[in-house]
């Protein structure tokens, strides 16, 4: 092949490769209401289909892959059967709609031995989850977008080599872009994926803002809210950083905001971010039970 030739097919790999990355920014940032919701833990919150024809979401996180590690692995969808799964990941993603893996959770047992456990792990996400090659996948040749990490247990340790590992899988041959998410609490840093952060490579950050009366919103904690939520924007330039919030009272043991206050007083706050993405809410279930995002998607 030619210099030139070779040029030419290069620079349209370049094109390619960035027109890809830009349009699944620009649904990763959720330009289509910028509500993202977990859903997976029981069945009573309906099946994921109609969590995307409800047209509340930008993006879906099915949660959780609650053991992994050491060579081993258990998905866990509370009763949703994952034949079923895979169907609905493609409609939602034939609606524009991010489809992404959580890891980890409040439950299971997981945690990442060393550099080359992580290596291993990226992998098993790889090429069960996120378009690899598997004669055996819990979706079928569903392919997700992504991963979310929601680290809670175990050790903190080496959660920076697997976001490098899965970042390693984005674009290859111009095929896809593998977006990595992280679900961290409010008090800034946080413990478990303070580090994995720092590295800059997460394309966005749902923060916990319940749970964790220092810093949630509530009528005698405005500074302390603002504080935090200055600190995880300002310390994550290249994520969009997107306010977690419980969708029901009984979701969480605090943080709950109504959604009046959400959209009179919280919202105006977090808005002034240049990388304020949006809201995440927990979960799919309460938010069916109380009609939260119906009530706040206009303002979002």
């Amino acid at each position: 092949m030619s210099l030139n030739g070779m040029g030419s097919r290069l620079a349209l790999a370049i094109v390619c490769c960035v027109l890809l990355s830009s349009m699944g920014t620009a649904a990763a940032t959720g330009r289509t209401g910028r509500i993202t919701v977990y859903w997976g833990q029981t069945s009573s919150e309906g099946p994921l289909r109609k969590a995307c024809e409800s047209k509340l979401y930008s993006t879906v996180i099915l949660s959780f892959l609650t053991n992994f590690g050491s060579g081993k692995y258990e998905l866990n969808l509370a009763g949703h059967p994952w034949g079923e799964v895979g169907p609905d990941v493609k409609y939602c993603q034939s609606k524009k709609i991010l489809v992404l893996l959580a890891i980890g959770g409040g439950i299971g047992k997981y945690s990442l031995a060393s550099k080359a456990d992580a290596k291993a792990v990226a992998k098993h996400l790889w090429n069960y989850y996120l378009g690899g090659n598997s004669r055996s996948r819990p979706f079928g040749t569903a392919v997700l977008d992504g991963v979310d990490f929601d680290i809670e247990l175990g050790s903190r340790a080496h959660y920076d080599d697997l976001a490098r590992y899965l970042k390693g899988y984005s674009n290859r041959k111009c095929e896809k872009k593998v977006f990595i998410t992280a679900a961290p609490q409010c008090p800034f840093p946080d413990r478990m994926l303070g580090q994995a952060l720092r590295t800059g490579l997460f394309d966005r950050v749902h923060v916990q803002f319940y749970n964790n009366p220092a810093c949630s919103y509530r009528a005698r904690n405005v500074p302390g809210f603002k504080a935090a939520w200055r600190k995880w924007t300002r310390s994550l330039p290249r994520s969009s950083v997107y306010l977690g919030l419980p969708a029901a009272p009984g979701a969480a043991n605090s943080g709950y905001v109504d959604p009046r206050t959400l959209v009179t007083k919280v919202l105006p706050i977090v808005r002034q971010s240049r990388n304020y993405g949006g809201i995440m809410l927990w979960s799919r279930y309460y938010d069916v039970q109380t009609g939260y995002s119906k009530r706040v998607k206009s303002a979002v």
